[in-house]
């Protein structure tokens, strides 16, 4: 029921030192809501809240799930024994 490993850059180091400089600043509010509700995670369902576009991803990166930040961002994650390990950010088009 944590964030055990965050692979990018600027997501680690808003959630572990709360500086936000590598991330934009319109999706900040956004991405610290997506990063605290997947810390109190323990199933996949409850990062299912409106506007969240919560979907499983296909191919290589079938065993994680994505919640949408904007048009084109969202911060993908998986879950292993209610943990969400290797979370990232990524342009998703």
């Amino acid at each position: 029921m944590m964030i055990v490993s965050i692979r990018h850059k600027g997501l680690k180091l808003l959630w572990t030192n709360n500086n936000p400089a590598k991330l934009p600043t319109a999706q900040i509010k956004k991405i610290r809501m997506v990063l605290t509700l997947l810390n109190g995670s323990v199933k996949i369902d409850d990062m299912d809240f409106p506007g969240s576009g919560l979907h499983q991803l296909k191919g290589d990166l079938k065993d994680f799930w994505a919640v949408t930040i904007s048009a084109n961002y969202r911060i993908i994650f998986r879950f292993e024994d209610e943990d969400a390990h290797d979370v990232d950010y990524i342009d998703y088009h």
